[in-house]
């Protein structure tokens, strides 16, 4: 099944259906005949525009009619969205999310490609960014705490380690 047809059956789904967790997401894909490993389905909810509250996973209003904006764009404004914390310990960076945000962060991260990110572990609200060397960590801390204050947060200000 092509990626364009796998996301129109995810976004009528999230229309019409009660959502809790990837898992319900993916037996119900399984049950309209369409087979989701749940790294692509991550990566669907993302550039679906989906986001996890308390009730499950919901469409942003403006989400399908928008063009994807750029990875750089889109980790910009999950940053600014979902960033809480961040500090480093060595080569790793260690990101604090609220619950249930890691892995989406992490997917963004991983797709922005950037300079000295070697590639992300995501928890339920934490995620280890491994970096080619501890200046590159330093660097990239720079980089991501500048990234999330480009945009308005209503998660509150980044604290910092």
């Amino acid at each position: 099944m092509s990626k364009a047809r796998r996301q129109h059956q995810i976004t009528r789904l999230l229309e019409r259906e009660h959502i809790l967790n990837q898992h319900d997401l993916a037996a119900r894909l399984a049950r309209l005949g369409v087979e989701v490993q749940q790294a692509t389905l991550s990566r669907d909810l993302a550039e679906l525009g989906a986001v996890k509250g308390p009730g499950g996973y919901r469409l942003l209003p403006a989400a399908a009619a928008e063009p994807a904006p750029a990875p750089r764009q889109r980790l910009t404004q999950a940053l600014s969205r979902l960033l809480l914390e961040a500090s480093i310990g060595g080569n790793l960076l260690v990101l604090r999310t609220p619950p249930g945000q890691a892995s989406p962060l992490a997917v963004e991260i991983d797709r922005a490609s950037l300079p000295g990110a070697l590639g992300t572990i995501a928890g339920d609200d934490c995620i280890f960014v491994a970096c080619d060397s501890v200046p590159g960590a330093r660097a990239l801390l720079r980089q991501l705490r500048s990234m999330s204050a480009a945009g308005p947060s209503p998660t509150g200000q980044l604290q910092r380690n």
